[in-house]
C-alpha cells in the first residue's frame, strides 16, 4: 500500500508541482493526527458505536501515518527540485539560442527528423544535466536539471562520452511537467568538450566503446544485440530490429534489469568465496562490483530499480535479516520515488517494477495452476514470462494500443538465451579490455545467443496477427487491467464458488469472442470497402508520399512516406504483401522514413542520386535485404504487368540532389499516370524540355502541393485527377493556393489525402473511377467538394444527381459554385466512401 500511494502521489505532484505546498501541509497535518490518535490509550475510548469505529480505525493508523510521511517527503522533494527545473533564462520566451554548459549523462543514440525543406536530417540525441546558461547579454543562470539534447549531422562515434562536460549553443523547448527531462535542447552546431570525464567514469566509457566496436564486425542481427544484451547499450540496434523486438515482446531483454544485477552479484560472491574471503569482505566485494556495473551500463531507470533492490538485499544479508521479494521491491520503489518524484512518469521504471512484481506475485501460483494440465517443469517455464506479461500489459497498452499475442512463446524461446548472452558479453567486454586482440573473438561468445534472440524476434514479428489493435488511451489500459485481474481470479481462485468461476469464464469468452468478431469482421469489411480492381492507391500516411501502382498481381510502390506503421497499415488494407518495384524518388525523410515497412518485401529498387552517408546506408540496407538496386536515370524503362513505365528524370549525369533530382516516372497502359516526386518549377520545365509529355489520367502532384509549380506542365498533361499526398494541418502551407488554381485551370480534379484519407483509382467498365476513404469537410476549397459525378468525354458534360451543367471550355475547369448553386437540388448526406467517374481516353506519357 505505501509503495502504491507513493507512486500515485509522486505522479500527481510531478505533473502539478504548484500543489506541492498544499499537499505538504496536509500530509504533515494528517501525520500529526494519525500519531496523536495512535498514542491515545484504547481504554479512553468510550464503548459506543463511535468508539467501536475508532478502535477499528486504529489498526489502519500505522499505514496512514507511513503514507502521510511519504507524501510529505515527496511534496518537499518537489518543492526543492522544481525551481532547479525552471531557470529564469529558460522561462523567458523571448530568448533565442543560449550558451549552455552540460554534463553528458546518457548514451548517444542515432536520431533523424525532417528539416525545413523536408530533407532528411540525421544526428544524435543524448541526456545531459544542465549546469549553466548564458545569453548574449552576459546574463547567466546556474541550475541542475535533466535535458535531452539533439545534435544534427553528428555520428554516434563522434558524440561526447558520458561524464564529459560540454558547451553548446542551443534553443530550448519545455517538455510536460511530469517528464524526467524538463527541457529539449536543439544544438546549433556541434558541442565543444571543455572537460573530459573523470577517471571514475572514463574507464566505463572506454570499455563500452571497445565492446561496441568489436560487435560492429559481427554479422546480422546478433551484432546489433550483443552490446544491448551485455551492457544495455542498444545504440547499434536499427529501427527494423527494434520494431521486431517490440512486436514480439522481447525488447526487455536489451534493458539491464534485476537478472543482470543478480548474475553480477552472484559472480562476485562466487569469486570472493573461491578467494577465501570472509562474509563481510564478500559483501563489500559484491557491493563494489554492483557499483561498477551500474557505472558501466549507465544509471537508466530500470538499472536504478534493480540496483536499489540488490543494495537492500546486501544490507539485509549484512544485518542477518531475511529479505523477501515484495518488501524489498516496495522499499526500493519508495526510496527512489521520494528522491526523484519524476521517476514515477518513466515508462522504463514502471515496466521494470511491474515485471518484477508480476514475477514475485504470480509465478508460483500460475505454475501451480498450469501444472494441472501440463508437466510441472513446463508449467514453471511458461509461468515466468506469463507473469511478467500480465503485470506489464496495462502499461504496454497505454504506451502502444496493441496486443502482442506471440510475446509468451517468443519469450519461452528467447529468454533462456539472455543470461548466456549477458555472462558471455560481460566476460567478452572484460577480456577485450585486458587483451585487446581478443576483443572480437570474445564478442563471438555473446553473438550466438544474441543471433538466436534476433531470429526469434524476426520470426514472431513477421507472423500473421503479430500485432492486434486495442482500445487506445486510459480506457484501453483500464480494460486490460480489468480483464487481467478477472483472468487471474479465474485461474487462481480455486476456492471460489463454481458459479462465480463459470460466470467469469463466460464473461472472458464473451469479451474475447466479441473482440475477435469485431477485429476479424472489421478487417474484412475494411478490405472489402476498397475497390478490388484498383490500379493506383495514394496512402494516407501524413506529410509525405507513398503511392501504390498495380497491374494484375504485380505491384509498385513509389516512396514510403515518413512513418513505417502508417505504411504497414496501408499495405495491409490494400492486401499488398510483396513489392515488385520500389521507387525512392529521393532521400528526404518524408519519402523514405517508412522504409522499415518494406525492407525484405521489395524485389527491385529504383532510386534517386545519393548525397550523404545516411543515403548510402539506406542503399546498403536495401542491398543486404536481397533487393536489386539501381540508380534511376532518364531512358530507363520496363514493364509492370500490363503497364509500361518510363523514367523521365533525372538524367544520368545530373549534379542535382534532393528535390530537384526526384525520380519522375510515367506509367502507360490501361491507365496513364505521371509521378512528379518533389520537383520544383524550374525542374519541371527541364522535364518538359527533355520529354514529350502527353495527357494522362492521373498525376501525382509535385511536392505535396507546394506553390513552386509549372502551370505549363499541368496544362500540357491535362490530367483528369490530381493526387496530393499531404498531411493535415502541416506547417508548410501545403497545398498552396497557387497549385490549386493551376490544377483548376488545367481541368484537373484534386484529391487530397489530408481531406479524403486513402484515395484509390480503379477501372470500371473502361472508366477511370476515383474512390476516397471519406468526403472532404464542409467549405473545402477544392473540386472534391463537388457531389459525386460522372464525366463523359463524348458529350463533354458533367452528370450529377438530378441535374446537368455544361463544362467550361475556356480552360477554367469545373466551377463548384455553378454546380452547387441555387438551381441545383440539395445533395444527399455524403457516405464514408464517395466516387467520381470519368471515362478515360487513350493517350500516353512516354518520353
Amino acid at each position: 500500500m505505501p509503495a502504491v500511494f507513493a507512486w500515485g502521489a509522486a505522479f500527481v505532484l510531478a505533473g502539478l508541482p504548484d500543489a506541492a505546498a498544499s499537499v505538504l501541509i496536509g500530509a504533515v497535518a494528517c501525520l500529526a493526527v494519525s500519531l496523536a490518535l495512535w498514542r491515545l490509550p484504547a481504554s479512553s475510548v468510550r464503548a459506543s458505536a463511535w468508539g467501536r469505529l475508532v478502535r477499528r480505525a486504529r489498526s489502519a493508523l500505522p499505514t496512514v501515518a507511513v503514507c502521510a510521511g511519504i507524501g510529505a517527503c515527496i511534496a518537499a522533494a518537489v518543492l526543492v527540485l522544481q525551481p532547479l527545473r525552471e531557470p529564469p533564462l529558460l522561462l523567458d520566451e523571448t530568448q533565442g539560442a543560449l550558451s549552455a554548459e552540460l554534463e553528458v549523462a546518457g548514451t548517444p543514440a542515432e536520431t533523424a527528423h525532417s528539416g525545413f525543406g523536408g530533407e532528411s536530417v540525421t544526428g544524435v540525441r543524448f541526456e545531459a544535466t544542465l549546469h549553466r546558461l548564458e545569453n548574449t547579454d552576459g546574463r547567466s543562470d546556474r541550475t541542475s536539471t535533466r535535458v535531452l539534447v539533439f545534435v544534427d549531422d553528428l555520428a554516434t562515434a563522434d558524440a561526447p562520452a558520458i561524464g564529459s562536460t560540454i558547451r553548446v549553443d542551443a534553443r530550448f523547448r519545455p517538455t510536460d511537467d511530469g517528464s524526467q527531462t524538463a527541457w529539449l535542447a536543439f544544438a546549433e552546431g556541434h558541442p565543444e568538450t571543455i572537460r573530459p570525464p573523470g577517471w571514475q567514469l572514463a574507464w566505463a566509457a572506454e570499455l563500452r566503446t571497445r565492446f561496441a566496436e568489436a560487435a560492429r564486425g559481427l554479422p546480422g542481427d546478433g551484432a546489433e544485440l550483443v552490446p544491448g544484451l551485455a551492457l544495455g547499450d542498444d545504440s547499434l540496434v536499427d529501427a527494423s530490429l527494434d520494431e521486431a523486438m517490440k512486436v514480439s515482446g522481447l525488447s526487455h531483454l536489451t534493458a539491464v534489469s534485476g537478472a543482470n544485477c543478480a548474475i553480477v552479484i552472484a559472480g562476485a560472491f562466487l569469486i570472493a568465496g573461491f578467494a577465501g574471503l570472509r562474509r563481510g569482505a564478500r559483501l563489500g566485494a559484491a557491493s563494489a562490483v554492483l557499483l561498477l556495473f551500474v557505472i558501466l551500463v549507465t544509471p537508466q531507470p530500470s538499472v536504478i530499480r534493480a540496483a536499489a533492490m540488490a543494495a537492500i538485499v546486501l544490507v539485509s544479508i549484512g544485518a542477518s535479516r531475511s529479505a523477501r521479494g515484495m518488501p524489498v521491491l516496495c522499499l526500493a520503489v519508495v526510496s527512489l520515488i521520494v528522491t526523484d518524484p519524476w521517476l514515477s512518469h518513466s515508462f522504463g521504471f514502471a515496466l521494470s517494477s511491474l515485471a518484477t512484481a508480476g514475477l514475485l506475485l504470480f509465478t508460483r501460483p500460475l505454475a501451480s495452476a498450469l501444472s494441472h494440465w501440463i508437466p510441472t517443469w513446463l508449467a514453471a517455464v511458461i509461468a515466468v514470462p506469463l507473469a511478467a506479461q500480465l503485470a506489464c500489459q496495462p502499461v504496454l497498452a497505454l504506451l502502444t494500443p496493441t496486443i502482442a499475442p506471440y510475446s509468451i512463446p517468443a519469450n519461452l524461446l528467447a529468454a533462456p538465451a539472455a543470461p548466456v548472452a549477458t555472462v558471455a558479453g560481460l566476460l567478452g567486454c572484460l577480456v577485450g579490455a585486458l587483451v585487446p586482440p581478443l576483443a572480437v573473438p570474445a564478442a563471438w561468445l555473446c553473438w550466438l545467443p544474441a543471433a538466436w534472440i534476433g531470429a526469434v524476434a524476426r520470426f514472431f514479428a513477421g507472423a500473421p496477427g503479430a500485432r492486434l489493435p486495442w482500445v487506445p488511451g486510459l480506457a484501453g489500459a483500464l480494460l486490460v487491467l480489468a480483464l487481467t485481474a478477472l483472468a487471474l481470479w479465474v485461474v487462481l481462485a480455486s476456492r471460489a464458488p463454481r458459479i462465480r468461476r463459470a460466470a467469469a469464464v463466460l464473461l472472458v469468452a464473451v469479451v474475447v469472442g466479441v473482440y475477435g468478431g469485431v477485429l476479424v469482421g472489421g478487417t474484412i469489411a475494411l478490405r472489402l470497402s476498397v475497390p478490388q480492381n484498383w490500379r493506383i492507391a495514394a496512402c494516407d500516411i501524413g506529410q509525405g508520399d507513398a503511392v501504390l501502382v498495380r497491374s494484375g498481381d504485380v505491384t509498385a510502390l513509389i516512396d514510403t512516406g515518413p512513418d513505417p506503421d502508417a505504411l504497414r497499415a496501408c499495405l495491409e488494407r490494400m492486401q499488398v504483401a510483396h513489392i515488385d518495384l520500389l521507387v525512392l524518388t529521393h532521400f528526404d525523410l518524408d519519402h523514405i522514413g517508412g522504409l522499415d515497412a518494406v525492407v525484405g518485401r521489395a524485389h527491385a529498387v529504383l532510386l534517386g542520386p545519393t548525397d550523404s552517408r545516411s543515403d548510402e546506408a539506406v542503399v546498403r540496407r536495401l542491398v543486404e535485404s536481397g533487393a536489386t538496386v539501381q540508380q534511376a536515370a532518364r531512358g530507363d524503362r520496363g514493364e509492370l504487368g500490363a503497364l509500361r513505365w518510363d523514367v523521365l528524370w533525372p538524367t544520368a549525369d545530373t549534379t542535382l540532389r534532393g528535390n530537384g533530382a526526384s525520380v519522375t516516372m510515367a506509367f502507360s497502359g490501361d491507365i496513364d499516370a505521371l509521378f512528379l516526386g518533389d520537383l520544383g518549377e524550374s525542374d519541371q520545365a527541364q522535364v518538359m524540355a527533355d520529354n514529350r509529355l502527353r495527357p494522362v489520367d492521373v498525376v501525382k502532384v509535385a511536392h505535396h502541393g507546394s506553390g513552386d509549380q509549372s502551370a505549363e506542365l499541368y496544362n500540357r498533361i491535362h490530367a483528369r485527377a490530381g493526387l496530393i499526398s499531404v498531411g493535415a494541418d502541416n506547417d508548410y502551407g501545403h497545398p498552396n493556393a497557387r497549385i490549386l488554381e493551376i490544377l483548376a485551370g488545367a481541368g484537373t480534379r484534386v484529391f487530397r489525402t489530408d481531406q479524403l484519407g486513402l484515395v484509390v483509382v480503379s477501372i470500371e467498365h473502361g472508366d477511370t473511377v476515383v474512390w476516397s476513404e471519406k468526403t472532404a469537410g464542409a467549405g473545402a476549397e477544392s473540386l472534391v467538394s463537388v457531389p459525386p459525378s460522372r464525366l463523359d468525354t463524348r458529350t463533354d458534360r458533367v452528370r450529377t444527381r438530378g441535374y446537368c451543367t455544361r463544362r467550361k471550355t475556356n480552360g477554367e475547369g469545373l466551377d463548384p459554385a455553378a454546380l452547387l448553386g441555387a438551381g441545383a437540388p440539395r445533395a444527399r448526406r455524403p457516405r464514408v466512401w464517395h466516387r467520381v467517374v470519368s471515362r478515360r481516353t487513350q493517350h500516353s506519357a512516354a518520353p
